[in-house]
């Protein structure tokens, strides 16, 4: 379960808090209940988040190495800050993507999904199918970020491939092997960012003007990196892919009796990019009257409480607008809930939007493989075709 816990319908009952050992024999404490996982998140003195972005499989010395080479450091910055600075780098981050300055991308993104929507059905009008991971999702939060936050030059596929490595580096069961290939990949890519920390503009900038030390630039631009796209292009290849499966959402879209947004929610309710996350106890506790020994790494299955029957109504359908389903965690809770959730959910609704009447006339090919990860989904593609 560990390591697919989003894969399929939740059809067995699981306690409220159980532990449960990974690949390499560690164990893990998961809350799998609604309310408690809310209530760890809201607790960031007892559960702290220093292990948000730990290796689920232990680095070998080998891929150590490599990744010491290109001088890779990820001092606590965002995701795994539960320290004294995190609100003052959170703050000048939540500035960047300031939910007036997000909403200033409507037009422009509306432009750009419609132009790549028009190019698809012409392709499958034509009787091609069409790949509406490669074509459409992969890029399309990238270039969003790069209007909001100045990055580093460099070829679409060169971060694309760096923020990919990075999610099976840290979050992943791989072999010694790959670790080492891995390693490269991202270590490769921090030292672009830690030349672009030292010299570039916007929020690189405001970062070093509030006497941010240089690591703490790159580990804001590194997660964002991950947290600020790759997720987000995740969740619009599997949000799409359920629309396939739902008719009746595609026909209400189109008939104005299905809001966009509740779409999107729902979308995030089952389909959230991130289905677990992590924290360490620390100190002595309890959940649910099970003990909890200062240390312990503690799983929240942000996908399980999204289909909690005590929060929503009709816990495995897909159902926008019904009872309950905006209160998914899909962006965490708390002090480190997503500062880019916003710009998630506009970049959800205007694909949603544009792309609905697309959906309603094709058959899937190829539906979006993910592999093993802990937290993330990772589709590689997702393939359609008139029917």
């Amino acid at each position: 379960m560990l390591f697919r816990s989003w894969q399929g319908p939740v059809e067995r009952p699981w306690p409220d808090v159980v532990s449960v050992p990974d690949h390499v024999g560690v164990d893990h404490l998961v809350v799998t209940r609604h309310a408690l996982v809310r209530q760890v998140l809201a607790d960031p003195e007892t559960f702290r988040p220093d292990n948000a972005l730990d290796a689920m499989t232990p680095i070998p010395v080998g891929a150590l190495r490599v990744l010491a080479r290109h001088g890779f450091r990820l001092p606590p910055t965002l995701a795994n800050n539960g320290g004294h600075s995190h609100p003052a780098i959170r703050g000048i981050v939540a500035e960047a993507l300031h939910p007036h300055r997000v909403a200033a991308q409507r037009p422009w993104l509306t432009a750009v999904v419609r132009e790549r929507v028009g190019r698809l059905g012409a392709a499958l009008d034509t009787g091609h199918p069409v790949d509406l991971y490669a074509d459409l999702a992969a890029d399309l939060p990238l270039l969003v970020l790069a209007r909001l936050v100045d990055l580093p030059e460099a070829p679409t596929e060169v971060v694309k491939e760096f923020t990919r490595a990075a999610l099976e580096l840290f979050w992943a069961p791989v072999d010694p092997q790959r670790q080492r290939v891995l390693a490269d990949v991202v270590g490769r890519f921090h030292a672009v960012l830690r030349e672009f920390a030292a010299t570039g503009g916007g929020l690189a900038a405001d970062l070093r003007t509030a006497g941010q030390p240089p690591d703490v630039v790159v580990g804001a631009l590194f997660f964002l990196l991950v947290a600020g796209q790759e997720t987000t292009s995740q969740f619009l290849t599997l949000l799409l892919h359920r629309l396939t499966g739902t008719p009746e959402v595609i026909v209400g879209l189109g008939a104005g009796t299905v809001a966009v947004d509740d779409v999107v929610e729902e979308g995030l309710r089952l389909e959230p990019p991130i289905v677990t996350w992590r924290r360490v106890a620390a100190r002595d506790t309890e959940l649910a009257g099970t003990p909890v020994p200062e240390g312990t790494s503690v799983v929240l299955w942000l996908a399980r409480a999204g289909r909690d029957p005590e929060v929503v109504a009709a816990p495995e359908a897909f159902v926008p607008g019904q009872r309950g389903s905006r209160r998914h965690l899909a962006f965490g809770a708390g002090a480190h809930r997503c500062v880019g959730a916003q710009l998630s959910r506009l970049e959800a609704a205007v694909v949603v939007e544009e792309t609905a009447p697309l959906l309603a006339d094709v058959t899937v090919v190829r539906a979006p493989w993910c592999p093993d990860n802990l937290s993330f989904r990772m589709p590689d593609a997702f393939v359609v075709a008139h029917r």
